[in-house]
């Protein structure tokens, strides 16, 4: 058995709370511009270009979960 490294773990924790922060965030603020966008009646193209970045934000915290689940298996 490996001894544990208490940097990569430091690490690997930090990356997992910015993951969590960025997915909570993502979400409040997309939902937020979801319901703004109809009060005030925006063009849906301005409101796609929220639900663009919203999809750009999922797919980097999925790809740092990756990241974070294959460091842990090494």
């Amino acid at each position: 058995m490996t001894r544990p490294d208490p940097e990569r773990d430091r690490t690997t924790a930090h990356k997992a709370r910015l993951v969590a922060f960025v997915l909570a965030g993502t979400m409040l603020l997309w939902m937020g511009a979801q319901f703004v966008g109809g009060q005030m009646g925006w063009d849906p193209r301005y409101v796609f270009l929220f639900d663009f970045a919203a999809i750009a934000a999922f797919f980097w915290a999925l790809v740092v979960t990756y990241q974070i689940w294959r460091s842990r298996q090494g």
